[in-house]
C-alpha cells in the first residue's frame, strides 16, 4: 500500500526507518492509531448531543447543546413516584461536571475514564423509608442522545441514609455500546459514600468496577476480547472558617487493556495514580478562588507527548492550578 497519512510525525519516522534499512528485513508492518488524549470535558458534557448529529462534524451541525433538558413529575402513589424523562446526568460518579461543586478543581480519573457523564432516556425513583430510595430506568447509552445501535442501556441507584450523618449510593448501568451491535454488554458497578459526622470535616469515597464484551480492537489482536477496568478515589476536606477550605484527593484507576485511556497500544496495562490538594477561598461574595496542587504517576510513559515523535516521554506529570469562580446563587 501507499504511504499514507505523511502529515503524521510518528508514521513519517516509521516510513524513513522502513526505507533507510535500520530495522533490518521487515516482514510484516503493524500500525494502529487514535486519539492522543480522550476528548475534552465540555465535549464529553454534550453528550454527543441533542442538536449534534452523530458523527459530529462542524459542517453538519453547531457545537451547541444542553448539559440538562429534562421534564419531571411526581405521581402521587405511596410516598411519591417520580418520573423523570429527557436529557440528564449520569447517577453514577462522586464528582460531578461543574467544578464549584466539587471538592477539587481537576476532575477524578473516575469522572474521565470510569464511568459516562450524562444519558438520554428516563428514570423512576421511590422512597420506600425516609432512609432508602430506589431508581432505575432506560437510557439510550453512554453520553448520546443518538443510539449507535438498537439496543437500550439500564441504569439505577440504590442509595441509603438510615445512618447519621452517612451517605451511601450503589449506582449501576448495563448495556451494549459498541456500534451497530446490541449483544456486547458493557457495565459499570459504582458505589459512593460521603460522611459529615465530625465538625467541619467532609469524608468521601467512590469505587468503580466495569468491563465490556468483545471490544473490537481486543478481538482484533488476541483470544480473549473482553476488557476491564476499576479505581478507587477517597476525599479529604476541613473549613477551617466560613472563608477557607482545604481538601485532598487520593486516588487510582487500572485499565488492564487500555481500552479506556487509550494512551498505550491496546492489550497493555495502564495504570494511573494521583494526589490532589486543593485550597478554596470566598474572596467576596460569590467570588471565589481555588488553588491546586496535582500530581499523577503511571506504570509506563504516558504524559508529556512532544514533537517530532509525538509519544508520551514521561511517567509523572506535576500540575499547579488557580481557578476563580462567581456564584450567582
Amino acid at each position: 500500500i501507499g504511504f499514507q497519512r505523511r502529515f503524521d510525525a510518528g508514521y513519517r519516522a516509521a516510513h524513513d526507518a522502513v526505507r533507510s534499512g535500520a530495522l533490518g528485513k521487515l516482514l510484516i508492518l503493524r500500525a494502529a492509531t487514535h486519539d492522543p488524549a480522550p476528548p475534552p470535558e465540555a465535549y464529553i458534557a454534550t453528550s454527543g448531543g441533542i442538536f449534534r448529529d452523530l458523527q459530529d462534524a462542524p459542517r453538519q451541525t453547531k457545537q451547541v447543546d444542553l448539559q440538562e433538558a429534562y421534564v419531571s413529575y411526581k405521581v402521587p402513589l405511596g410516598s411519591g413516584l417520580t418520573l423523570k424523562a429527557g436529557k440528564f446526568v449520569t447517577l453514577l460518579g462522586y464528582e460531578v461536571i461543574e467544578s464549584p461543586n466539587n471538592l477539587n478543581f481537576s476532575r477524578s480519573l473516575l469522572f474521565s475514564f470510569a464511568i459516562p457523564i450524562t444519558h438520554t432516556g428516563g428514570l423512576l425513583s421511590y422512597s420506600f423509608t425516609d432512609w432508602f430510595s430506589v431508581t432505575a430506568g432506560v437510557v439510550e447509552g453512554w453520553d448520546v442522545s443518538d443510539d449507535n445501535n438498537a439496543s437500550p442501556s439500564y441504569t439505577g441507584q440504590f442509595a441509603v441514609t438510615s445512618l447519621k450523618d452517612l451517605s451511601t449510593a450503589l449506582n449501576w448501568i448495563v448495556g451494549p455500546e459498541q456500534n451497530s451491535n446490541n449483544t456486547r454488554q458493557r457495565w459499570v458497578t459504582d458505589l459512593t459514600a460521603t460522611y459529615a459526622g465530625f465538625k467541619n470535616v467532609t469524608l468521601g469515597a467512590n469505587v468503580d468496577v466495569a468491563g465490556e464484551e468483545r471490544v473490537p480492537a481486543l478481538v482484533a489482536t488476541r483470544q480473549d476480547g473482553d476488557a476491564s477496568w476499576w479505581g478507587w478515589a477517597i476525599y479529604a476536606a476541613y473549613d477551617w472558617t466560613e472563608k477557607l477550605r482545604s481538601a485532598v484527593r487520593f486516588e487510582f484507576f487500572d485499565d488492564p487493556q487500555s481500552v479506556r485511556t487509550a494512551i498505550r497500544n491496546t492489550g497493555n496495562r495502564t495504570s494511573l495514580y494521583e494526589v490532589t490538594a486543593t485550597v478554596q477561598y470566598k474572596i467576596w461574595k460569590g467570588l471565589v478562588g481555588r488553588v491546586e496542587y496535582r500530581h499523577d504517576d503511571a506504570n509506563a510513559k504516558v504524559f508529556a507527548v512532544r514533537a517530532p515523535s509525538y509519544a508520551p516521554t514521561e511517567r509523572g506529570q506535576d500540575t499547579l492550578s488557580v481557578d476563580l469562580y462567581y456564584l450567582f446563587f
